[in-house]
């Protein structure tokens, strides 16, 4: 070959390629390889593989890279995106299956595995408005799912079998057609090819080869210029004409959806021209939906035990219904979008999620039947912004990828049996209703605690009716077993307030003990805490609760409490206020004429700055943290003051 003809080659293959904006020596000697679904091959591309019996052979480094899963049999032209493959549950799949013997399978034989269960695949990506504490557990994935889902097909195969005596037969699956399209050219190397997507064309086009050929030369556009698109995710004007594909996926819980111009964006750059994607509209929604650590949504949940009565099954059920108003009002206000849409790509795995989008309901937008629709022929990872658009470069991008025939596996080298898969870790309890509620109630009495929040931690008592004295769960953790109740947690906090408004206000028994025997005073760390206890039993009186079974000493009155916190607050700052003087009388002796060898300056700047901290310190002692938190903002504004007064001064 050539000099130039192969430097040439190198340029083109160097940069990506996409099916509308393809370099004219391409589509000029493209050519559809017509055997690649006669013979048996070896594909190996990014995202998708075809694993022979044998283990693939990747020594022989690929066009496009030579970073690769010699599990999977698939190349990645980068690490990222091997990295990203390593943590997939596809990857993690295949391992399962060599660790019992099996046959690792294709990424398109996972998708037909996996599009049947009811929640999204678990992923890396998240979008920015999620709240990570509404997840479910990553121990619970659709992997998890996958292989109990198996497990259970196994064992009822296993007892419904029928003896082949019987006349019972089994049906071979008939295997698919393979997702891409393979493509010739004499730029590409020996052995090398173009893959599309066939996801990409229609039926009719897919039916005759010349077809497919003049359909990528009709699918080629020139660049346009638009503006960006709103921050807001608001569709462009109604004006745009132009051909673009909505893509959409929801499931657990979240929905992402985009609707982007095929047609390339054309901006000016100090080499050439730069084009890039164009999104029309884009948007992403989440809801609390799905059980945590047991999967599976809510109404899944009730369809299938009943309608459960809890706090948490409850706010699921009102964010079902809310995600369903929200998708339906955003696809109403696309529609005008969607029906110019050359294409439909849809992922909504289970029947709730396929409702949301496709009804029946009044004012329809997207219906099951529309032959625009396809799926996505690839895996895919949790609904956001950054999966949609990996997506759409994922079905536009050509693929460069050497395909070697397979040869036939010598019967006499077949390996022997397989190592006996390894036994199974024992699953984790699944939680009752009572439990997951209990865990709910708990997070949020604690985190109210924590954050010092008297008011709307009464509030929330009173609300979901609970016993002031409601006893955290799990029982057995080693905080809840110290501070099993919400006077016990607040006292450990040294919360005076708290402490008080549960006793007087919320009607908390100070006799309650830990598992430990301790009551809540007996946790106290400081002496305003312990004064909110002696408080609280001379406003309740001494009929009210066995004060000395709750280890609380003498009743104290509330002026006597406050009277002399102030005194001694006033013999502290005296206090302080001597020692900071003698200190600076010290450091002046230290600094003169015949003193030491430090200037005056820098030793009573440093002696004030530490006597300065031990004040801070000293001030914010017997304070709660919201006290705290208001203290130091009130210093840092009282800073800012001193120094933009300074600032005005000096200019």
């Amino acid at each position: 070959m050539p000099l130039d003809m192969e430097k040439k080659e190198d340029e083109l293959l160097r940069r990506p390629l996409y099916l509308y904006d393809l370099p004219q020596e391409v589509l000029d000697t493209l050519s559809l390889k017509t055997d690649a679904e006669g013979q048996e091959q070896q594909v190996i591309e990014q995202g998708i593989g075809r694993p022979s019996d044998e283990s693939p052979d990747l020594t022989t480094e690929s066009v496009a890279g030579s970073q690769a899963c010699s599990l999977c049999g698939v190349v990645f032209p980068t690490i990222q995106e091997q990295k990203s493959h390593l943590k997939s549950d596809y990857h993690h799949y295949n391992l399962k299956q060599k660790i019992r013997g099996h046959k690792p399978v294709s990424e398109a034989e996972f998708e037909k595995l996996i599009e049947n269960l009811d929640e999204s695949l678990s992923g890396s990506d998240s979008s920015d408005t999620e709240d990570e504490d509404d997840e479910p557990s990553k121990k619970d994935t659709t992997l998890t799912a996958l292989l109990k889902k198996q497990a259970t097909l196994a064992e009822r195969k296993q007892g419904n079998e029928v003896d082949e005596e019987d006349g019972a037969r089994k049906k071979k699956p008939t295997p698919g057609k393979h997702p891409l399209l393979w493509f010739g050219s004499p730029v590409l190397p020996e052995n090398t090819y173009f893959g599309l997507y066939r996801a990409m064309f229609s039926k009719e086009e897919l039916e005759k080869q010349e077809d497919i050929l003049e359909a990528i030369k009709r699918r080629q556009l020139p660049p346009i210029a638009m503006p960006k698109p709103s921050k807001n995710g608001a569709p462009a004007p109604s004006s745009y004409k132009g051909p673009h594909i909505f893509l959409c996926m929801i499931g657990g819980g979240h929905f992402a959806a985009m609707v982007v111009s095929l047609a390339p964006r054309q901006t000016k750059s100090a080499g050439p021209l730069n084009r890039e994607a164009t999104v029309l509209a884009h948007k992403t929604f989440h809801r609390y939906t799905t059980r945590r650590k047991q999967g599976g949504s809510q109404s899944a949940n009730d369809n299938a035990k009943g309608a459960a009565h809890s706090a948490g099954s409850s706010i699921r059920r009102y964010n079902e219904q809310a995600l369903i108003q929200d998708v339906r009002e955003l696809l109403q206000d696309w529609k005008g979008l969607l029906d110019t849409s050359d294409l439909l790509f849809i992922r909504a795995t289970g029947s709730t999620n396929r409702r949301t989008l496709f009804g029946p309901y009044e004012g329809q937008v997207l219906r099951a039947n529309d032959p625009r629709i396809r799926s996505f022929p690839f895996n895919s990872r949790r609904a956001t912004q950054n999966e949609l658009m990996r997506s759409f470069i994922e079905l536009t991008r050509l693929k460069v990828q050497e395909i070697n025939p397979v040869a036939t596996p010598d019967a006499s080298k077949t390996p022997g049996a397989s190592a006996p898969a390894k036994p199974a870790k024992p699953a984790a309890p699944k939680l009752s209703e009572e439990e997951e509620t209990a865990l709910l109630h708990t997070s949020q009495l604690q985190a109210l605690i924590r954050r010092s929040k008297l008011p709307a931690l009464l509030s929330y008592l009173s609300t979901n009716s609970l016993d002031p004295n409601f006893r955290f769960h799990p029982p057995d953790s080693q905080q809840n077993h110290h501070a099993p109740t919400p006077l016990h947690l607040a006292a450990a906090h040294n919360s005076a307030a708290l402490v008080s408004g549960l006793l007087v206000r919320g009607g908390a028994d100070p006799t309650a003990a830990s598992a430990e025997g301790r009551t809540a005073f007996e946790l106290a760390g400081d002496r305003a805490t312990r004064d909110a206890f002696r408080v609280a039993r001379s406003e309740l009186g001494e009929g009210g609760w066995d004060w000395e079974g709750a280890r609380v000493p003498a009743p104290l009155r509330r002026e006597e409490a406050e009277g002399r916190a102030g005194r001694e607050r006033a013999e502290r700052e005296a206090a302080e206020a001597e020692r900071r003087r003698a200190e600076e009388e010290r450091l002046r002796a230290q600094g003169g004429p015949t003193g030491g060898k430090v200037r005056p300056g820098r030793a009573l700047a440093a002696g004030l700055q530490k006597t300065a901290q031990e004040a801070r310190e000293e001030e914010a002692r017997g304070m709660t943290p919201e006290q705290r938190v208001r203290l130091e903002r009130e210093r840092r504004a009282r800073a800012a003051e001193e120094r933009m007064r300074r600032l005005q001064a000096g200019g």
